[in-house]
């Protein structure tokens, strides 16, 4: 593993991720290969309750291995998502940054109500 410098990196590309939590079981939103020799900054997750009527709750995960991987520790735990409304979990000023072998995930308490769309740089 090889983690890039960030101090002079080569490359830095804007992505998005977007995610529909259809199940009830952790689901992957992003993960960094152990071999990527690549380092993702997170700069944005926000959760979307697409329900009209019910609050859902979302747990989202930072995995100490790559594809939900390893160790969890929460980032958001069990918080509620009013009916159509959404959740800032990470913005700029709280970025993330995904290592080589690392994953985040998220959890709905309920199926087919929330969306997640993460916004991040892949720096090599």
């Amino acid at each position: 593993m090889t983690a890039p410098n960030l101090a002079s990196p080569t490359t830095i590309t804007g992505k998005v991720a977007t995610v529909s939590l259809t199940t009830t079981s952790a689901t992957s939103v992003l993960s960094n290969a152990a071999s990527s020799n690549k380092c993702l900054r997170v700069v944005s997750l926000i959760v979307s309750n697409v329900d009209g009527t019910n609050a859902a709750d979302i747990t989202i995960n930072y995995y100490s291995a790559a594809a939900l991987g390893g160790t969890a520790t929460e980032i958001a735990s069990t918080v509620s998502v009013p009916a159509d409304a959404s959740l800032v979990v990470i913005d700029r000023s709280t970025a993330l940054y995904l290592e080589e072998d690392r994953s985040l995930g998220a959890t709905a308490g309920s199926s087919s109500d929330l969306k997640v769309v993460c916004v991040y740089e892949e720096i090599s």
